[in-house]
């Protein structure tokens, strides 16, 4: 860590070029005394990645930032406050802290944290913004978390760790046993320092494997922003038995989007179906992922276009987790109905259908945009269709 970069100078610098070309910033002389113009690039290109993604590190004076990368694999702010909500306690231990990102936002709610990263440099980062930032009860080991609670006694309230997707000998991993660390392989010891473990996982890990790899599995939560899933926080309860509770939320512009169910509610419950009908509805990325296919359904009394077919209809419009449109057409999937619909620009989506949108979009010359919207889907009678819709 290179603290000249701390000076006044410098971080005006850095603040006038946020949105200069990173190249320009390398091919220059170095500006400052021992600072590289690689230095001062790194700064620069990783503040800005900063801009929506953190804005109390953006915001704030005399933040040091780590490489590109360090950055774009951290929680957001949005992401670690939503997990921030989810546990209680006096006492917290991160055993992957990286960044830091998720200590700071539970360092709100918890009295002690303690924040465990072993690459030293980034720990030395991470330690100097929280001291900026003002996070007095965040306790910093750069030492391997699971090290940590092999060494101590000590028991604490909960235990957070995100392991690494990104395996030395396998490549990007989505397996809870191929990640780093590996953590089916230590739940034991987990579980003798706490009660309670909050894991974060990649959106991509399937709940199966997931249920299966681990145990005492209380809650997962998918959590999306703008409609984009962007991980999985699996809730452990030492001894739990009962049945998992999934809970969606997706952080929505128009407001937060949330569905809780039991998993095996989705198993129990019958869909109605339907030919599409005035209004259609897509659910949100966090639903889509939970596969509450049958309870969304019947949760907000809505009749489905297909089992397979992860779309919904009505006759009234209601208020939806998801995007609402009204369908002004509906067409058999040939020439003839192509010729009927005569589309020539319009925003394509398929749904349990056999052919690519970019195989579509080629075969009948339609062009990406504008403000029409059409679904090719399989509906209820097993028959491929074309929905012409606009958006509500």
């Amino acid at each position: 860590m290179n603290k000249n970069i701390l000076n006044t100078g410098v971080q005006n610098y850095i603040n006038k070029n946020i949105e200069s070309d990173i190249m320009s910033v390398l091919l220059k002389k170095p500006l400052f005394e021992d600072i590289t113009s690689q230095e001062l690039a790194q700064q620069i290109e990783s503040k800005k990645k900063c801009k929506k993604k953190l804005p109390t590190w953006f915001n704030t004076p005399e933040i040091y930032y780590p490489k590109k990368i360090n950055i774009e694999q951290t929680s957001s702010e949005v992401t670690a406050a939503y997990k921030s909500e989810i546990i209680k306690g006096e006492s917290l231990i991160d055993l992957t802290g990286g960044l830091g990102i998720d200590s700071f936002f539970f360092s709100k709610k918890i009295a002690k944290i303690f924040h465990c990263e072993i690459d030293d440099k980034l720990a030395e980062i991470a330690a100097h913004n929280f001291n900026v930032l003002g996070a007095k009860n965040i306790q910093n080991f750069t030492q391997n978390g699971l090290d940590i609670l092999k060494e101590s006694e000590q028991h604490f309230d909960c235990i957070y760790v995100d392991p690494s997707r990104r395996n030395k000998e396998k490549g990007k991993v989505f397996r809870l046993a191929d990640c780093l660390p590996n953590i089916p392989a230590h739940l034991d010891l987990l579980f003798s320092r706490s009660n309670t473990v909050l894991i974060k996982t990649s959106p991509l890990l399937d709940f199966s494997i997931g249920i299966e790899e681990l145990k005492f599995v209380k809650e997962i939560h998918v959590v999306a922003v703008a409609n984009e899933v962007k991980e999985l926080v699996w809730v452990l309860e030492k001894g739990f038995s009962k049945e998992i509770k999934i809970k969606t939320i997706n952080f929505a512009k128009s407001g937060d989007q949330t569905l809780e169910f039991i998993l095996s509610e989705e198993k129990n419950e019958v869909s109605a179906y339907s030919e599409a009908l005035t209004y259609l509805y897509e659910p949100n990325a966090a639903i889509l992922k939970s596969g509450a296919f049958k309870v969304i359904g019947n949760r907000f009394s809505l009749e489905k276009l297909h089992r397979h077919t992860h779309l919904y209809t009505s006759e009234r419009q209601i208020n939806f987790p998801g995007r609402c449109f009204k369908v002004e057409q509906m067409v058999s999937y040939n020439k003839k109905g192509m010729k009927e619909l005569n589309i020539k620009k319009a925003n394509i989506s398929t749904r349990n259908f056999p052919e690519s949108v970019s195989s579509i979009r080629k075969r009948f010359k339609i062009k990406e945009g504008g403000t029409t919207f059409l679904f090719f889907l399989m509906n209820h009678e097993e028959n491929y269709v074309i929905l012409l819709c606009t958006k509500i």
